[in-house]
């Protein structure tokens, strides 16, 4: 049955369809990006589905007398963003069914169309597997309360989404898992191979027009590269803003000095370059806008939440001031979301992830691995929780194994005394 839904939407026609249906209902992001984001995840989910026990015996200990049962959570509740709305229905239904629950989908209402058309595509599968159409479900009509009335009567809620959606999800009174708010902060040391860090960088920063949370937000370079970084910048397709055309972008995305611009979000930077007046050099190779960061010290909406392909630049002077920084700015619009770094030194790496509280801290790869890469060990996810630091009940990568409850039997053994002066005897 999982197998069967995940082939349904891996499919060239389907992902293309809920893409082109996605960006028409939402205008946010990038059609092309938007329908090969959704084959990535689904096969990425896929792959770490593949072969897992999910059902029955899980884990058999009898050296100690335990045996573990899995067994499903029941129906979760399940908010989802009006961006990239389809990736982010089908890799939750994929392992909820894989763990045999049920899922009721509330999106946002930007995004309720493309929700109930792919919530359509799964139901026809089930069906013609023979299995109960209910097992995955989308809610007519969505908003507040009937989003607050689905998550109070679940069994488990799973929140993606605003800060509000994730707050209405903890406030059910129902066991839930929500996301965690904010955007990385990465930083580029002068041991870093500046030109990999640049392409990486843009590509990060303006994949699907930046509408990901894991898309790089801001990014200190250490004084004595930046200009040379600068450059590779440009040459990967970033046009850096002016003081004054930063200002002019400032007023176009926070209109009132605070509040995000829900109009100018998701768009293409040139379409973004043209509505500030800003004349860049070539819009057909144009992906991302730079603005001048300031002094990071100072809190500025410029390096809070952006969800546009715009970053932000900032320097620093050394390698203590950095960690100083992205812990600071990751307390103002994030705290325990991710962090990362360009560098050459394993040293700086092990520093910054002892100093700063985010769950995780991505090396010389763009941050957009936070949801889940082929080219490392991060499992696939549309849920990123930051733990206590962010006020999430869990940290890290949801995935099929927050969806379990587990039963687990145990039978007496021989019994096994401790020896009083290993546990004791470091205190002679």
């Amino acid at each position: 049955m999982v197998a069967a839904v995940g082939r349904e939407c891996y499919r060239e026609d389907n992902a293309r369809r809920l893409a082109l249906r996605s960006h028409r209902e939402t205008s946010l992001g990038d059609p092309e990006h938007l329908y090969a984001l959704q084959r990535r995840r689904v096969l990425g989910v896929m792959q770490d589905l593949h072969g897992q026990a999910s059902v029955g015996v899980v884990e058999d200990l009898p050296e100690l007398g335990l045996r573990k049962l899995a067994k499903p959570l029941g129906v979760i509740a399940v908010a989802t963003p009006a961006t990239a709305p389809a990736p982010g229905i089908i890799c939750n239904v994929l392992p909820m069914l894989k763990t045999r629950n049920a899922a009721v989908f509330t999106p946002n209402p930007r995004a309720l169309g493309t929700a109930q058309e792919t919530v359509r595509l799964v139901r026809a599968v089930l069906a013609e597997r023979g299995a109960p159409q209910d097992l995955v479900q989308c809610l007519a009509t969505t908003g507040r309360r009937t989003s607050a009335e689905l998550m109070a009567a679940a069994d488990h809620v799973v929140a993606i989404g605003g800060a509000g959606t994730v707050r209405r999800a903890y406030e059910s009174g129902t066991p839930a898992i929500g996301a965690g708010v904010g955007n990385p902060t990465v930083v580029v040391d002068e041991t870093a191979e500046l030109t990999d860090a640049a392409e990486k960088i843009v590509t990060g920063a303006s994949y699907n027009n930046g509408t990901s949370c894991s898309s790089e937000s801001n990014v200190l370079v250490h004084t004595s590269v930046v200009d040379q970084f600068s450059v590779e910048l440009a040459r990967w397709g970033a046009h850096l803003c002016s003081e004054e055309e930063t200002s002019r972008l400032r007023a176009l995305l926070w209109p009132n000095g605070t509040t995000l611009n829900r109009e100018a979000i998701g768009r293409p930077a040139p379409e973004l370059a043209k509505l500030a007046a800003i004349a860049v050099e070539r819009p057909d190779k144009t992906e991302l806008l730079v603005l001048a960061g300031g002094n990071p010290r100072k809190d500025d909406p410029i390096l809070r939440e952006k969800i546009a392909p715009v970053l932000t630049l900032s320097v620093f002077g050394d390698f203590q001031e950095a960690v100083e920084l992205v812990q600071l700015l990751a307390d103002r619009c994030g705290r325990g979301h991710s962090c990362g770094i360009h560098t050459g030194s394993a040293d700086r790496v092990a520093e910054l992830a002892q100093s700063v509280n985010t769950f995780r801290v991505v090396v010389n790869q763009s941050t957009m691995t936070n949801t889940g890469s082929f080219e490392s060990g991060v499992p696939f996810t549309t849920t990123l929780s930051s733990g206590s630091w962010g006020g999430c009940g869990t940290s890290g990568n949801v995935t099929w194994r927050h969806f379990l409850n587990y039963t687990v039997i145990s039978r007496p053994i021989p019994a096994r005394f401790p020896d009083e002066e290993e546990l004791f005897g470091i205190l002679r």
